[in-house]
């Protein structure tokens, strides 16, 4: 079975709310999931490009990159396509790259039906509330670099 690889990119959005800096997670509509706000690539785009993008599609929130963090992998299963293989799955390797991000405005989402929820969370309550391994050990290496950039942010 071959395997397809997939390119995504998202941010970990950092906003200071009266000196408490805060963590923007979303919920995914159809899994549920709770996770960073992040998206695929468009055809010629730059991971960071696409995080910037992505975050402002799913969330409406204007950001800037402040650096790049690490990145997950991981395997899905696309479902069955109804023309070649019926029955047949595609497994799928997903690559996301994670930047850190300063919130600079809220707009409007332009994606939002790919979004069923949205929180802003002080750092100690992010891994808690994220889903997936791969992402609560990405925020683990992340958290400390987070609390050196309060004053920054």
């Amino acid at each position: 079975m071959s395997i397809k690889r997939v390119f995504s990119a998202g941010g970990i959005v950092l906003k200071n709310e009266n000196g408490q800096i805060l963590v923007l997670l979303t919920q995914h509509s159809k899994h549920k999931g709770w996770d960073f706000p992040k998206g695929h690539l468009e055809v010629g785009e730059t991971s960071e490009v696409a995080a910037l993008r992505e975050v402002e599609e799913e969330t409406g929130v204007k950001a800037e990159v402040i650096e790049k963090v690490g990145e997950t992998k991981y395997f899905y299963y696309d479902p069955p396509s109804h023309k070649a293989s019926e029955g047949k799955r595609q497994r799928v390797l997903k690559t996301v790259v994670f930047f850190l991000m300063k919130y600079l405005s809220s707009g409007e989402a332009t994606t939002a039906f790919e979004v069923s929820g949205m929180v802003w969370l002080t750092p100690s309550e992010v891994e808690k509330k994220l889903t997936f391994k791969d992402t609560k050990e990405l925020w683990e290496s992340v958290v400390g670099r987070v609390e050196e950039l309060q004053s920054k942010i």
